[in-house]
């Protein structure tokens, strides 16, 4: 029994200090008082407990109760929860490189990935892969994760799948190696029309993706309407954000020298100021910058950058409101804590974090339905600012509370959504049935040279009808007045 004690006790020890992230901390003697005090707790469950206990189990909900105290950001999670977090941030994982979407219990390939292990082997979009090494997974009720993990490895490692061809009467069978995926934030990049593009992305990847898509829009408008002036259009909408050197980076390409980006400071976290260096490319270029309740975190310190330094035009809705600074712990086993350590604050002062409660997150969970119950989606004089009022570089007043409020405000559009567009949407035929529309089609799509050109010939081809008449087969009654 002694000798069980000595060793869960050390456990104990290694548990508390395998944070490999944090430094050297002091601990006041009430703080290692109640260090002890969860380590007895430990001990005590682990030899005295009437029924066996799952001792890291333990441990994790106690990590758990402990952060659900505190703010509504930090966050712990296990190693394959952390893993599977960080790879949208680090931009790449392993596996085959492909884009796809489950119809009919069946994975579509809706696109490869260009250069990728896929599309060397000769995989193609409107492919649709019914087993992975000899398991089939067409027909059976699989999640898009079951199938990633089948289809996910090792770099350098071999799986094989079997796919069924639009035109080939047998299944095909490709032996792929498996290699770095890039991922990919970019959405969209075009000119809307001469003089005028619009870059979308839905997180904060990498800073040379988001340039390398405007200066080709930029070279692009010079190649098709020499001596147009070039404006641009960064849609942050849905955008929840990302690393913040990105955001930083993206924010310095607008900004003359020396003009505050976003600094942050907590409470053990001396204030950081993070400034423009004038070296960015589109100083000059005229900039809109579209958000919504969604957008937050690192969209709400690129928006309110260009808005305090008074370099482009805000529109749309109140942004989230997200402004916590996490710092990441590391424990060796690979689970991590993700524990707020400071606020982010735009260039005015404005705190750009929303109130909430410590422990009492209900509220703030609910703080997006409360916006839309009441009005403000819909009514700028609806938007309430429980902050002070702040100052951009040229004067105009800018408010605190949380979120970036826009220049210019737009409601959210209800015009022609009816109760039947609704319902097709919710369904998620429309998507199902612009898959099926496109595997068919998808000689004809290919041959358009740009959006307009395929825009034209689609507004030709009764598109809507063809929608309504597919949705009717598939559960969704006509009608007509409502189409």
């Amino acid at each position: 029994m002694r000798m069980n004690i000595k060793k869960i006790a050390l456990q104990a020890v290694l548990l508390a200090l395998s944070v490999s992230a944090y430094g050297q901390l002091r601990f006041s003697a009430d703080e290692a008082q109640a260090m002890r005090k969860m380590q007895i707790a430990l001990l005590a469950i682990e030899n005295l407990y009437v029924d066996t206990t799952d001792t890291e189990k333990l441990a994790e909900d106690a990590i758990r109760g402990m952060i659900s105290k505190l703010d509504p950001h930090s966050s712990y999670s296990t190693a394959k929860e952390t893993k599977e977090l960080n790879e949208p941030l680090q931009g790449n994982f392993d596996g085959i490189g492909v884009q796809f979407n489950i119809v009919d219990d069946t994975l579509l390939v809706v696109q490869t990935v260009h250069g990728g292990p896929s599309e060397r082997v000769g995989i193609m979009a409107g492919d649709r892969i019914i087993a992975v090494n000899d398991t089939a997974i067409a027909g059976v009720k699989m999640s898009r994760t079951d199938i990633m993990k089948r289809l996910r490895g090792k770099k350098g490692t071999m799986v094989e799948v079997s796919v069924k061809r639009r035109g080939e009467s047998k299944p095909i069978k490709f032996r792929i190696k498996r290699d770095k995926i890039p991922v990919k934030s970019m959405d969209a990049a075009y000119l809307i029309e001469p003089g005028i593009g619009y870059v979308r992305f839905g997180g904060f990847g990498t800073h040379e993706e988001i340039t390398t898509a405007i200066d080709s829009l930029r070279e692009a408008n010079q190649r098709k309407y020499p001596g147009q002036a070039f404006n641009l259009i960064l849609d942050l909408q849905d955008n929840g954000g990302g690393y913040l050197m990105a955001a930083e980076k993206i924010a310095n390409e607008f900004l003359p020298k020396n003009r505050l980006i976003v600094y942050m400071e907590g409470r053990h976290s001396p204030r950081q100021d993070f400034h423009s260096d004038g070296k960015g490319s589109y100083q000059h270029i005229p900039l809109v910058i579209l958000i919504d309740e969604v957008s937050a975190s690192a969209s709400e310190i690129l928006a309110g950058a260009i808005q305090d330094n008074d370099r482009g035009t805000i529109i749309g809705r109140r942004s989230f409101g997200k402004g916590l600074v996490q710092k990441p712990l590391a424990f060796k086993d690979g689970s991590m804590i993700r524990l707020t350590t400071a606020r982010y604050y735009s260039p005015s002062g404005r705190c750009i974090q929303k109130p909430y409660t410590s422990g009492s997150d209900k509220d703030y969970e609910e703080d997006l339905l409360n916006r839309y119950q009441h009005g403000e989606y819909f009514s700028q004089d609806s938007i309430k600012h429980t902050g002070k009022t702040y100052h951009t570089n040229n004067g105009r007043a800018v408010y605190g509370g949380g979120g970036i409020t826009p220049d210019i405000f737009v409601p959210e559009d209800t015009l022609g959504i009816t109760s039947y567009y609704k319902e097709a949407a919710m369904s998620g035929l429309i998507l199902q049935f612009a898959f099926e529309y496109t595997d068919e089609n998808r000689s004809k799509l290919s041959s358009f040279k740009d959006m307009k050109e395929m825009v034209t010939y689609l507004k030709k081809q009764n598109i809507v009808e063809q929608f309504a008449s597919y949705a009717d087969k598939n559960g969704i009654r006509r009608r007509n007045l409502m189409i």
